[in-house]
């Protein structure tokens, strides 16, 4: 048995009813161009030429493949879901991107290794932060970029049902405990979803004690084009849904 099926940690993306679901989601179907957080992210992606790239929650391997295009060296994708690795591998032909299956709780890397690791929206699934945080920061070469996005905070910590309406109408995005940090279970997909709650500062001072300086941070919503382009974003503007950071080592 793998180091990865030994672990707590909750592998819903093997789970068949939440693949099922996240399958069909828009950014599964058509990569990153349907993620209305990409553009940020792409613009605070250093110069891949020749970089050694590591992608934190691969998935089904969309970054992994575009920075090879953009002209990494080599991409490690890692993520604990099976199903995730053999889509990412069946949609792959590239020997010099490797898929590894690993757990980010229990991830050990080789030091000064990268020169820029990138996650999105899987750092939320991980209880021990700080520990990936420090290995992630010793596996990068001086100079290494950390890119990544997140759940925002606001939106790991909503009161149940989540968005509610005003007597006039207005839709509003309640917040439940906010300071209380730790698992929170959600229904996303799949019922009992298991997402870490931690506040902003939680993050930015989890970055700063791991050696990192910060270079960008966005609480990220959609732009006016984006609301025009599809008018069902405009929610989004009410309660920022991602956290956005660049930082380097």
């Amino acid at each position: 048995m793998s180091e990865s099926e030994k672990s707590p940690t909750q592998n819903i993306y093997d789970n068949e009813e939440f693949f099922c679901g996240y399958s069909r989601l828009p950014r599964s179907v058509d990569g990153l161009d349907a993620a209305p957080e990409w553009p940020v992210l792409r613009a605070w992606l250093p110069d891949l030429h020749a970089c050694e790239v590591l992608d934190l929650g691969c998935g089904f391997g969309w970054f992994c493949r575009w920075a090879r295009r953009h002209g990494a060296a080599h991409v490690l994708g890692i993520d604990v879901s099976a199903r995730m690795l053999a889509r990412a591998a069946a949609d792959t032909d590239d020997p010099a991107i490797t898929y590894t299956r690993a757990d980010m709780e229990q991830l050990e890397l080789p030091s000064g290794s990268f020169g820029l690791a990138y996650s999105s929206l899987a750092l939320h699934y991980v209880k021990n932060l700080d520990r990936l945080i420090s290995v992630v920061h010793r596996s990068l070469a001086p100079g290494g970029h950390l890119v990544f996005s997140v759940e925002h905070p606001i939106f790991t910590a909503p009161a149940e049902p989540g968005w509610s309406t005003t007597s006039s109408g207005r839709k509003i995005w309640p917040v439940d405990n906010y300071l209380e940090e730790g698992p929170r279970s959600t229904d996303w997909l799949a019922k009992g979803v298991i997402k870490q709650h931690r506040t902003l500062a939680s993050y930015i001072n989890m970055l700063l004690r791991g050696g990192f300086a910060l270079r960008h941070v966005e609480e990220w919503g959609p732009t006016q084009e984006q609301i025009a382009a599809r008018p069902n974003w405009a929610d989004e503007r009410q309660r920022p849904p991602f956290l956005l950071v660049a930082a380097c080592r």
